[in-house]
C-alpha cells in the first residue's frame, strides 16, 4: 500500500539501565556471587547484558523474558528447589539479613515450562525497586516480536558484540559460527580479510572496529542474495538500477493486494517512490537519478514497510464493545500441570507463565488440603499428580492477571471441595485479589433473561470466577442465617438439588479431564492423592492405575459466599439447544469434552453456532490425552465455540494455531468472531462449501523462494506450507518444498507456487509455513492469519514450536492474494474490470462524442449550433494510445485453467463484507463479485 503505516515497535529505554549499574550476580555453576558485574540495557530494549573483570560477556534476550520480580518467590520445581535453596543460603551467608529486598529476579525461556531465573543484587533496595520498575516497561513488547529482517540482523549484530571475551573482544570464532552452517570457515576468514578485519582463527576483532555497516556487508559476501538479485534483474530488464516507472509497476502489480480499498489503501505513485528511494538507496548519485540500486532494492525488502501482515493489527484494532460470547477467548485446561495428565506435575508457576502469555481463562481444579492446616489445594484430583496450595495461585493470579493485557480474566473452578474449604476459597479470592473480583452483577447489565453478556471493554482489569451457583432464593436464605453465624444450617448434608438450573453437571460434560468413558469401568477410584513424580511409575503400574481411576464429579453442594461471587459465567447442564434458547439466559453457559462437543458439531453444528451467538462455551481434551496432547482447536473456532481450552504445557501444532491467532488484537486474548457468526438473523453452517452470504471467497497461492539463517548445521532443510480453516478450506501435509542438501545458511528452493485455490472464508483461515531439517525435526514455524497477510516479496521470520522468536532464520516467499472467480464467469470478469476495451471502436467514439456534448451543453452551447462533421478513423488514430496517467493501468491475469477448473483474477475486488472495515469501505459492488471500478484516470473518464 501507498501510505506508510508508522511501526513504532521500539520502546524508550529508562536512563538507568541505558546507563547500566553495578549489581551482583548469582553463579549457579559455581555457587558463589559474581560482584560487581556491569548490566546494562542496549537503546532498542533488545538484550539485558553484563559483564565482570575476567569474564566473558553474557546477553538475556528481552523477547524470552516473562517476567521480572521483586525479592525471591518460592519455587515449586524440586529441581529449581535445590538451587533455590543454595542460593537462599549464600544470599544470607554473603550479603546480610534484609538483602532479599535488594533482589532483582528475571524470568527467562523459550518455552512455559523450563523456566531460567537470574538472580542479581543490588546494592540498596531503592536501586532494585528502579531496576525492576524499569526492566518491566521494556518486556512483554509484543511489537520488537515482529520487526523486519534487516532489524533482526542488526540485533544479531549487538549481541555478537555483547558477548565479548574476557579482554573485551568479539573472538572471530564467534562471527564464523554465524555462517558455518552454509560456508567454509576458509570463506569466512576470506570475506573478513577483504573488509579489513582481523581474519586468523584464533584472532580478535575490537567492538569499534565491527561495526554494523561491515556486518552488512560481511553478510552479502559470505550469503549472497541471488535469489533476490534474480528478481532484480527480471524487473530492471537486466539493468543495474529500477526507475521510477519500474518500481511504481512492481509495486502496485506485484505488492499490493488487489482486493484492497483505493481510496483507503492508494497505489504506488512516483513521490511515494520517490521516498522509497531516499530512505534505502546508500548511493548519492542513484538518488541523484531517481534510481534505486540492488542494495537499495534488497533493503526495502528487509525493512519494516515490506513486513508479511498489516502490522497495525498488531494493536487493538477489533471492537471489544460486543457481547462477550461474541468473541473467542485465550483459553487454558488443567492450567497447572506442568506435563502429563496422569502423574504429573503441579506448578503455581504454570499460573504465571500462562497469563504473562496472554491466557484469559485458566482452570483450578480445588480439593480439600490435608493436615493439620487443611489448606485448600489445586490438582487433578485422584490422577497421582502432585499439588499446590490455592492460596499460592490466587497470589499469582493478582500479580499476572493485568501485566500483558487488560482484559477479563474467568477463573474456571472444578470444585471438590467442602463448604468448609470453600469458605476459605472465597475469603482468599475476596482478600486477595480485591477490587480486581468481580463480586456482583453490573448495574447496567443485570442477571435477567434475555440480557445480553457485558462486553470486554466494560469487564476491564475484572476477575470473572465461573463456578456453580445455587437458586437465588437459597443462596440468599443460606447466605442470611451464614452471616448470622448459624453454620448448621448450611450443612455439609444441603442436598444438592437447591443449585440453580439444572447445575449437575454429568461425568461426561465435567471440566475434568478424566471421565468414565474415558477409562475401565472394573476399578475403583484411590483415596490416595498424594504426589507421584513423573516417570516415577513403570508402564504396567501406570496401566494398573489408570484402569482402576474412577472419576469423582465436581461437588453439587455449594457455600453460599463463593456461590454469590459467580455471576456472568454460571456452568449449567446442556440438555438441549431448544431448551437452552427458551430460557434465553444469556450467563448460562456448559462445557464439554471435545469427544462431545465433536458429536454436536456432526449432528447440530447449525445449532451450536446459533448458541455460541448468545452464550459461551468452553471446550477442553478428553481424558485418553494423558500425556498432555492436543486436539486441534479449528474446527470448534468454526462453530463459534468461546474457550477452545488447550493443554499450554505442550508445545504442539494446536497450540501453535492458538498463539499464532491470538497475537493479533495486540495480544489482548480477546478475537471479534466474524459478523455472521454473532447476528441472529444469519446461519452459518461451517460446513458448507459455497461461499458465505456477503462474503467474497479468496484465492491464495504461496511460493517458496529461499530460506536464510535455518540452521547453524550444515543440513538438507525443507518447507511445508498448510492452511487452516472451514473444511474445505483446509489443506495439510500436501505442499512441501524439496529438500536441499547441506545448506541451512541460505538454501534457494524456487518451487512452484502453492495453490490454495478457493478459500471460502478469509476470515477463519490461517496459513502455517514450516521448515524442517531433513530428518524431519522443526526448525521453525510461523502462523499467519489470512486476514492480516500481505501479497508479493515477503520475508517471514520464523518462531520456535512455543512461538518464540528466532532472531535471524526467515523464508522468503512470494504471496499472490486474488478474488476466486467460479468457473465459467472469466469473460464476464474480464469485461467488469476493464469494460472500455471490450467496446469497439465506433462504440468508444460515440460514448466520448456523447460526454463531449453534454460537457458543451453545460457550458451553454446550444446544440443546434453545432454541426455534425464526417470523421475518417484511420489506422494511426485508431491505434494511438495514451501513456500519460499517474498510475498503471491494472491488468486482469488469469492462470491457467488447474486441474480443478478454478480460475483467479487479479482486478480490485474488495476482500468480503466482513473484512470492510479493515480493507475499507467505498469499494463499489458490481454484479455481487465484489467487483469495482479503478482509480486510474482512463476508468474515471468512462
Amino acid at each position: 500500500m501507498a501510505k506508510l503505516y508508522d511501526f513504532q515497535w521500539q520502546t524508550a529505554v529508562p536512563q538507568i539501565l541505558l546507563q547500566g549499574t553495578p549489581l551482583d550476580r548469582w553463579d549457579e555453576e559455581s555457587g558463589a556471587f559474581e560482584s560487581k558485574c556491569q548490566v546494562v540495557v542496549d537503546e532498542y530494549g533488545f538484550f539485558i547484558y553484563w559483564k565482570s573483570h575476567g569474564r566473558e560477556g553474557q546477553v538475556i534476550e528481552c523477547c524470552q523474558i516473562s517476567d521480572i520480580r521483586a525479592g525471591i518467590m518460592k519455587i515449586d520445581s524440586v529441581k529449581d528447589s535445590d538451587r533455590y535453596a543454595k542460593f537462599i543460603y549464600a544470599l544470607d551467608h554473603d550479603k546480610g539479613s534484609g538483602s532479599i529486598d535488594r533482589v532483582v529476579t528475571i524470568c527467562s525461556g523459550l518455552d512455559l515450562v523450563n523456566i531460567t531465573y537470574t538472580f542479581f543484587v543490588a546494592a540498596t533496595a531503592e536501586l532494585a525497586k528502579s531496576w525492576i520498575e524499569g526492566l518491566r516497561t521494556i518486556t512483554h513488547n509484543y511489537r520488537a516480536n515482529n520487526v523486519c529482517p534487516m532489524t533482526c540482523l542488526k540485533k544479531h549484530w549487538m549481541k555478537i558484540k555483547f558477548m565479548v571475551n574476557p579482554s573485551g573482544n568479539i573472538p572471530v570464532r564467534s562471527i564464523s559460527r554465524t555462517f558455518a552452517s552454509g560456508r567454509t570457515e576458509k570463506m569466512i576468514l576470506t570475506s573478513l580479510k577483504e573488509l579489513g578485519l582481523p581474519s586468523g582463527k584464533n584472532d580478535e576483532i575490537e567492538t569499534s572496529q565491527f561495526t554494523f555497516e561491515k556486518f552488512y556487508e560481511l553478510y552479502h559476501k559470505i550469503c549472497p542474495r541471488l535469489d533476490i538479485e534474480e528478481l532484480f534483474k527480471e524487473i530492471s530488464n537486466h539493468k543495474n538500477h529500477l526507475n521510477t516507472d519500474q518500481l511504481v509497476n512492481f509495486l502496485n502489480e506485484c505488492q499490493r493486494d488487489p482486493r484492497l480499498n483505493e481510496i483507503l489503501f492508494p497505489f504506488f505513485d512516483r513521490n511515494r517512490v520517490l521516498q522509497i528511494i531516499k530512505e534505502y538507496e546508500r548511493d548519492e548519485k542513484y538518488i541523484g537519478r531517481e534510481w534505486l540500486s540492488l542494495d537499495g532494492f534488497c533493503r526495502y525488502l528487509m525493512s519494516d514497510e515490506n513486513a508479511p501482515v498489516f502490522l497495525d493489527r498488531l494493536e487493538i484494532c477489533q471492537d471489544l464493545d460486543q457481547p462477550l460470547a461474541h468473541y473467542y477467548i485465550n483459553s487454558s485446561h488443567n492450567t497447572y500441570l506442568t506435563g502429563r495428565q496422569f502423574g504429573g506435575k503441579s506448578s503455581v508457576e504454570m499460573y504465571r507463565q500462562v497469563l504473562l502469555a496472554g491466557c484469559r481463562c485458566i482452570e483450578l481444579d480445588c480439593w480439600d488440603g490435608r493436615g493439620e492446616d487443611a489448606e485448600p489445594i489445586i490438582t487433578h484430583g485422584k490422577a497421582m499428580c502432585s499439588d499446590i496450595l490455592l492460596k499460592d495461585v490466587i497470589y499469582a493470579i493478582r500479580d499476572t492477571a493485568f501485566v500483558t493485557s487488560h482484559y477479563p480474566v474467568i477463573l474456571s473452578f472444578e470444585n471438590h471441595c467442602s463448604k468448609s474449604q470453600q469458605y476459605k476459597i472465597a475469603k482468599y479470592c475476596e482478600e486477595i485479589l480485591g477490587q480486581l473480583l468481580l463480586t456482583k452483577q453490573l448495574d447496567e447489565v443485570p442477571l435477567q433473561p434475555g440480557v445480553q453478556l457485558p462486553c470486554p471493554n466494560q469487564l476491564k482489569r475484572k476477575i470473572l470466577i465461573k463456578n456453580k451457583r445455587l437458586k437465588f432464593d437459597v443462596e440468599k436464605r443460606q447466605l442470611e442465617l451464614f452471616l448470622k453465624g448459624q453454620q448448621e444450617s448450611i450443612s455439609e448434608e444441603e442436598p444438592g438439588i437447591e443449585l440453580n438450573t439444572a447445575v449437575v453437571v454429568d461425568a461426561e460434560l465435567t471440566e475434568n479431564a478424566f471421565t468414565e468413558n474415558d477409562i475401565n469401568d472394573n476399578g475403583v477410584g484411590r483415596e490416595d492423592n498424594d504426589a507421584h513424580p513423573e516417570g516415577s511409575l513403570t508402564a504396567d503400574e501406570e496401566a494398573q492405575l489408570m484402569q482402576k481411576y474412577k472419576y469423582t464429579s465436581a461437588t453439587t453442594n455449594i457455600h453460599p459466599v463463593l456461590s454469590s461471587y459467580v455471576n456472568y459465567a454460571q456452568p449449567v447442564k446442556f440438555q438441549s439447544f431448544e431448551i437452552a434458547e427458551d430460557r434465553n439466559i444469556f450467563y448460562h453457559m456448559s462445557s464439554f469434552n471435545e469427544s462431545t462437543a465433536l458429536g454436536l458439531i456432526r449432528s447440530n453444528v447449525v445449532d451450536l453456532v446459533h448458541y455460541n451467538k448468545r452464550q459461551m462455551s468452553r471446550i477442553y481434551p478428553r481424558g485418553g490425552r494423558v500425556e498432555s496432547s492436543n486436539f486441534m482447536p479449528q474446527i470448534f473456532w468454526n462453530a463459534g465455540c468461546q474457550m477452545v481450552a488447550l493443554n499450554w504445557q505442550t508445545a504442539d501444532l494446536a497450540m501453535q494455531l492458538n498463539q499464532g491467532k491470538f497475537e493479533y488484537n495486540g495480544g489482548c486474548g480477546y478475537l471479534l468472531k466474524p459478523e455472521f457468526m454473532r447476528r441472529d438473523d444469519r446461519t452459518f453452517d461451517p460446513f458448507s462449501e459455497s461461499p458465505v452470504d456477503g462474503v467474497i471467497a479468496a484465492h491464495c497461492s504461496v511460493q517458496v523462494v529461499s530460506g536464510q539463517f535455518l540452521s547453524d548445521k550444515k543440513i538438507g532443510t525443507y518447507v511445508e506450507v498448510d492452511m487452516y480453516g472451514l473444511p474445505t478450506d483446509t489443506i495439510r501435509r500436501e505442499y512441501k518444498t524439496k529438500v536441499v542438501p547441506n545448506n541451512g545458511l541460505n538454501p534457494i528452493y524456487n518451487q512452484e507456487p502453492f495453490l490454495f485455490r478457493k478459500v471460502v472464508l478469509p476470515d477463519l483461515a490461517v496459513l502455517r509455513i514450516a521448515v524442517y531439517e531433513e530428518t524431519g525435526k522443526l526448525i521453525g514455524q510461523r502462523i499467519l492469519p489470512l486476514d492480516g497477510l500481505k501479497a508479493g516479496y515477503r520475508h517471514i521470520s520464523l518462531r520456535t514450536e512455543g512461538n518464540f522468536p528466532l532472531s535471524l532464520p526467515t523464508v522468503f516467499c512470494k504471496i499472490v492474494l486474488k478474488t476466486y472467480v467460479p468457473d465459467g464467469l472469466e469473460d464476464i470478469v474480464f469485461r467488469l474490470a476493464d469494460p472500455i476495451k471490450f467496446i469497439s471502436e465506433d462504440e468508444k467514439q460515440k460514448v466520448e462524442a456523447e460526454k463531449r456534448a453534454k460537457q458543451m451543453r453545460e457550458m451553454g452551447i446550444d446544440e443546434n449550433d453545432i454541426s455534425d462533421v464526417p470523421v475518417l478513423v484511420t489506422k494511426k488514430s485508431s491505434s494511438r494510445k495514451s501513456t500519460k496517467g499517474k498510475f498503471p493501468q491494472r491488468s486482469v491475469s488469469l492462470p491457467p485453467r488447474s486441474h480443478n477448473n478454478a480460475k483467479t483474477m487479479s482486478g480490485p475486488v474488495s476482500p468480503s463484507a466482513n473484512s470492510i472495515s479493515s480493507f475499507g469501505a467505498g469499494t463499489a459492488p458490481s454484479l455481487a463479485l465484489g467487483l469495482s471500478y479503478s482509480a486510474s484516470k482512463k476508468r474515471q473518464s468512462y
